[in-house]
């Protein structure tokens, strides 16, 4: 019998200065990465400093929204769910959830794309489901 992802609404994110601009991408529709623009270097989770270099030489830009599975784990019990990192085609990976699937038939390496589900406040919360 395949396991289904429980269908939660997520916690809104709380603001900060460092995450504004990230939550407002969120509002629009958009998943905004970090970049460096001292290395060139693309970075997740954004924010206003450099993990490369610790400037401020950063800009936000978005990203396609797709990519694959790198890891994974399913929490099995009464409302089952997957947590995962997923690396983006940008090149960062991100730690999100894997969503409106088939919990069995997930592995390493399958392509996943963006979908925000909307959370219990203003912001909708970005997680990805099978492409």
């Amino acid at each position: 019998m395949a396991t289904q992802a429980f269908d939660r609404t997520p916690q809104c994110p709380g603001e900060t200065p460092d995450n504004k601009v990230v939550l407002e991408g969120y509002k629009a529709g958009k998943f905004l990465l970090g970049k460096c623009k001292d290395t060139g270097k693309l970075f997740h989770y954004p924010r206003h400093v450099s993990p490369f270099t610790l400037s401020n030489n950063v800009e936000f830009v978005e990203a396609r929204g797709t990519g694959e599975i790198y890891s994974y784990s399913v929490a099995r019990g009464k409302e089952p769910f997957c947590v995962a990192y997923v690396k983006l085609d940008e090149g960062p990976t991100v730690l999100t959830n894997i969503i409106e699937c088939d919990l069995d038939a997930l592995k390493v390496g399958l392509k996943v794309k963006l979908k925000f589900r909307n959370s219990d406040g203003d912001v909708p919360v970005p997680m990805f489901v099978l492409a």
